[in-house]
């Protein structure tokens, strides 16, 4: 029995003030490709069964293009005669009992099992049962529906667990409504052939657990996420379970490090070979107040102008006889710049060339423009 376990896509999450040439945005349109790219894989391997452990969408309540794209990736599946089994996960569960699950939508597909009522459902096959256990806001219920999980387990079948969840603090994405598997109950993923977990957006085996996995992403979501290993999970169920993890192609991820003591050296040391197109992240540091107005996000863009988006991180370094707590962008920057001038620049006319450059800058930051692309 060949299974196919993916999960988080998060279709319909936009992010960057970047459209492709369809005036989509495109980090959004990234995310369709990934997820396109997994249907590819599924209908040229074939398996038995597919699922989805949550998070099909980024919002409980997506866009149209977004349950377009869905549907019609969805109909290839149906069109193939491959059972899809998805569960909701917390980005795609409504808060309030008011609004319709998104999930429901996906019960007009005739191979498509949605489970999202927040609650336990055991989904049955021939060979094969789906223990499927949905995001639930409510944990106070949870103890008792793992109970019914179970009192489901068929000896005679294959058992695959489907949780969207935490197990261990470990995997913790610190978003709303997420909730931790209880340690005293990891008693049950003994009793199963696999457990397929999502919201966790890393691939990888959990602790001591040799049939317990996170599929992870199928892209990044933030730009603190560098990993490039997003696919899906080919599942080999036989006398032993194989678990291989399948990896599909991503747009790049970079990050360069510019110490703003050697700046101009350290520019001319840069492999920009592979920026085109790529997420890109500069982190400055060693960074003075005059240092840090001298070089300005617009030079560091037009340096990696190729890549498809810049973020610049500052770091400054600690000046002698000044405490400085925290972070400091939070404290007034436009007070710390003028006064560290003021302290550290003896010629008055540098002096008042960087005051007024700052001033001015903070001006322009203030009025929504950061210089950024």
């Amino acid at each position: 029995m060949k299974i196919i376990h993916f999960s988080d896509t998060h279709l319909g999450l936009s992010d960057l003030d970047v459209s492709d040439e369809e005036g989509v945005n495109q980090r959004e349109a990234d995310f369709y490709k990934a997820f396109a790219d997994v249907i590819d894989a599924i209908i040229e391997t074939r398996p038995n069964y597919v699922i989805h452990t949550g998070d099909l969408f980024h919002r409980a309540s997506p866009s149209n293009r977004a349950i377009t794209f869905a549907l019609t990736q969805l109909k290839r599946l149906e069109s193939a005669a491959i059972p899809f089994v998805i569960i909701a996960g917390n980005h795609s569960t409504p808060r309030t009992s008011t609004s319709s699950p998104i999930l429901e939508a996906l019960e007009t597909l005739d191979n498509v099992h949605a489970v999202f009522r927040q609650r336990y459902e055991p989904v049955i096959f021939d060979n094969v049962v789906f223990h499927a256990l949905p995001h639930i806001n409510n944990e106070r219920i949870i103890p008792d529906e793992l109970n019914r999980i179970e009192a489901n387990i068929d000896p005679k079948k294959k058992n695959i667990l489907m949780m969207h969840c935490s197990v261990g603090a470990h995997y913790l994405m610190h978003e709303f409504g997420e909730w931790v598997y209880p340690k005293e109950r990891e008693d049950i993923f003994e009793k199963m052939d696999y457990v397929a977990l999502g919201h966790w957006h890393g691939f990888g085996a959990v602790g001591k657990h040799p049939n317990v996995y996170y599929a992870g992403s199928t892209e990044r979501t933030s730009s603190a996420d560098k990993r490039d290993d997003k696919g899906y999970v080919l599942l080999e169920l036989g006398d032993a379970v194989t678990v291989t993890h399948h990896t599909i192609p991503l747009r790049k991820s970079l990050s360069f490090s510019i110490d703003a003591e050697r700046y101009e050296e350290e520019l001319a040391a840069l492999d920009l070979s592979e920026i085109q197109n790529a997420l890109v992240e500069v982190k400055l540091y060693n960074l003075t107040a005059s240092s840090s107005i001298d070089i300005t996000n617009k030079a560091i863009n037009t340096l990696f102008e190729e890549a498809l988006h810049v973020k610049v991180k500052r770091e400054f370094k600690a000046v002698e006889g000044e405490q400085i707590e925290g972070n400091i962008e939070s404290i007034s920057l436009e007070a710390y710049f003028i006064s560290h001038i003021k302290e550290s620049v003896t010629d008055e006319t540098e002096q008042k060339r960087l005051s007024e450059k700052a001033k001015a800058l903070f001006a322009h930051y203030e009025e929504g423009d950061d210089d950024t692309h």
